[in-house]
């Protein structure tokens, strides 16, 4: 019987067809499973989504922005019910500070402060969230865009209402517009260095990181930045 036998070349050939698909196969596996990762939410979120879509129409209306408030929670605990920081608690990491405040000025809706409940916990992440949005009020003749309204309330949550408005004057005294976050306000604070840097993360991480990634997974919203 006669033997048929490859060339060296097209065994090198061969070889080198395989070893490029395998390669390619891995890159498009390695490059699929980041965005993928990337492009996740917390598998708990989805318990409580039906929740956080009723306390934020009851309090914002039909069209609350619900991918930008899950955007939050997952910013401040990662929608782990149980989450403890150093000064917070909860799914929307209260302080006991706030808590024990935001209760006893809604009574009706918040009673005793209970952060480790994620109902009341939702519940008082959309009230107070309205509560802030409602005192960023702009200082010029106009409307205050929209985008730069809710970076100011995200920043206050994160720091205090009290903060963002040094900071708004501090602006106007260095001669930018303190309606306006992005490029101005965000530039101007007397903070300590690690706290400026974690509160300005904050805004634009929920913002243009957090909340697409909460409206791709068709959570009700739309983005306002």
């Amino acid at each position: 019987m006669r033997r048929r036998y490859s060339s060296p070349r097209s065994g090198s050939r061969s070889t080198a067809i395989v070893f490029i698909a395998l390669m390619l196969g891995m890159l498009l596996m390695a490059v699929v499973g980041s965005a993928l990762a990337e492009g996740s939410i917390p598998a708990n979120a989805k318990r409580y989504q039906r929740t956080l879509m009723r306390e934020a129409q009851a309090h914002w209306g039909l069209n609350a922005p619900v991918a930008r408030f899950a955007a939050q929670i997952h910013q401040e605990s990662g929608w782990r019910i149980t989450a403890k920081s150093r000064y917070a608690d909860g799914l929307a990491q209260f302080t006991p500070s706030t808590a024990e405040w935001i209760a006893e000025i809604y009574p009706a809706h918040l009673a005793n402060a209970a952060p480790y409940s994620p109902q009341w916990a939702i519940k008082a992440l959309v009230i107070y969230d309205k509560y802030l949005f409602d005192h960023i009020q702009p200082q010029h003749a106009g409307l205050m865009d929209e985008c730069d309204r809710w970076a100011m309330a995200l920043s206050a949550y994160n720091g205090g209402l009290g903060w963002v408005n040094r900071d708004r004057r501090l602006t106007t005294a260095n001669g930018d517009d303190p309606d306006r976050w992005f490029g101005n306000v965000e530039n101007h604070t007397q903070r300590a260095d690690w706290a400026r840097d974690e509160n300005r993360r904050y805004p634009q991480r929920i913002l243009c990181i957090l909340e697409p990634r909460y409206l791709r997974q068709h959570w009700f919203g739309e983005p306002e930045c």
